[in-house]
């Protein structure tokens, strides 16, 4: 990784955190609540300032933060303890953080759209004798709601069905042509063909894996996710959207086909042979690449909507761990990031520094609506656990034992460490 990557990654990262504690900050100062230390980071504090009441610290390793305030884990008879506010007075500082991470994705995704305009939902082909042509859906139309999940870009789309396919039942969705709404109900159609078992994504970008299904064709060869591929059966492919075109050129069968793709710089090259599946398609294809100009209040439409997206993104993707669909390789933490961020500085600088800007725009959106959503988890130790505890106040017309509230955070703390080291020796494995 480049030095110049960890370094943006890091920026990145404490952009993020400063915000979020910034927000627990503001709000204990409105309510009068006394703040001992706002920190960066974690672990030894290499230096500090002090303004008032409050240490303004940097901490040895920049990674989380803290908004340290008077009495949050035990009683104190100062007037300026967290636990001696109303139930409401501490109910807003505490959301405040999370919050705040909502605020600056959408702060953030207005540069980005505003930059990059948005990718909307638009009908690029529609397959003959399907479903999709039988409810007169045409090239063009823009899918607006599917099963009354509104649809604002073609990755919600994507996201829907990721890890829920469609299946045999009737689908409803709406679409606009013209400036005009329709409705329709649409069966989808039994497919049968054959699969190599990866996803990516067809843009202008390199055409990376971004998943193989566990016991694919492709997982079966050893590709894995981060390889690029380079080659299909001789013909070379530069990007997502080339091999997108090769399959749509090439239709896959039950003959083996050559892939050709770089890991870590090195290129290798394999046989995979495709796999006979049955499958549901809608029959059509949809935009998830090419972005049209957003203008006015547009931006701050489709701002707002992609916020909306990277929390239900993450959202979903909290549902897959606890349902068993994504496996350890699939996690990641802070290296995997940092990787990840590196990986697309690198590819987007031969397309320019307005693109780099771009993806660097959109990760710090995923980022900041990550740590909001993550950390209104009802577990002790994050924000929703202290929310939790504050909604059990309410209910019970009195407090929990500060002690054990304490010690139970504590626990949980220690806890989150223990998973923390867990993911970054994952993403150090999954790296080398």
């Amino acid at each position: 990784m480049r030095i110049s990557s960890i370094i943006v990654a890091i920026l990145m990262f404490s952009i993020v955190v400063i915000f979020h504690e910034l927000g627990h900050f503001l709000f204990a100062k409105k309510n009068g609540i006394g703040v001992n230390e706002f920190c960066l980071g974690m672990g030894p504090k290499l230096f500090g300032i002090k303004r008032g009441e409050t240490l303004y610290s940097l901490r040895l390793f920049p990674i989380g933060g803290a908004c340290m305030m008077v009495g949050e884990d035990q009683n104190s008879d100062d007037e300026k303890a967290f636990n001696n506010k109303t139930i409401w007075q501490r109910f807003q500082v505490i959301f405040a953080g999370p919050f705040f991470n909502f605020i600056l994705a959408f702060l953030v995704a207005i540069i980005m759209v505003a930059m990059s305009g948005y990718d909307p939902a638009s009908v690029t082909s529609v397959a003959e004798g399907s479903g999709a042509a039988q409810i007169g859906l045409k090239e063009g139309d823009i899918i607006t709601s599917i099963d009354g999940t509104k649809v604002s870009f073609g990755r919600d789309i994507y996201v829907k069905y990721a890890f829920d396919p469609v299946g045999a039942d009737p689908v409803d969705i709406t679409y606009q042509r013209d400036g005009k709404k329709y409705s329709a109900t649409l069966i989808p159609q039994k497919i049968e063909r054959y699969l190599l078992g990866f996803g990516y994504t067809a843009d202008t970008m390199p055409a990376k894996i971004s998943s193989v299904s566990e016991g694919s064709a492709f997982a079966d060869a050893g590709l894995e996710a981060g390889d690029i591929i380079i080659a299909m059966n001789g013909n070379e492919i530069r990007t997502g959207e080339a091999l997108y075109e090769y399959f749509q050129q090439h239709p896959l069968s039950g003959e083996k086909v050559t892939v050709r793709y770089e890991r870590n710089s090195l290129e290798r090259e394999t046989e995979v042979i495709p796999r006979y599946s049955e499958s549901y398609s809608l029959g059509f294809n949809y935009n998830i690449y090419c972005t049209e100009k957003a203008k006015g209040l547009s931006i701050l439409k489709y701002s707002a909507a992609e916020v909306k997206y990277w929390i239900k993104t993450t959202v979903v993707s909290l549902g897959m761990i606890f349902k068993g669909k994504v496996g350890a390789d699939d996690l990641g933490g802070p290296v995997r990031i940092v990787s990840e961020i590196s990986n697309v500085m690198v590819e987007a600088q031969p397309y320019g520094m307005s693109v780099v800007i771009v993806q660097l725009l959109q990760w710090c959106v995923l980022l900041s609506a990550n740590l909001g959503v993550m950390n209104l988890l009802p577990i002790p130790a994050l924000d929703g656990g202290r929310l939790l505890f504050l909604i059990i106040e309410a209910v019970r017309r009195k407090p929990i034992d500060r002690n054990k509230e304490g010690i139970i955070n504590a626990v949980f703390f220690i806890l989150l460490m223990i998973l923390m080291v867990f993911i970054f020796y994952n993403d150090i494995r999954n790296l080398l």
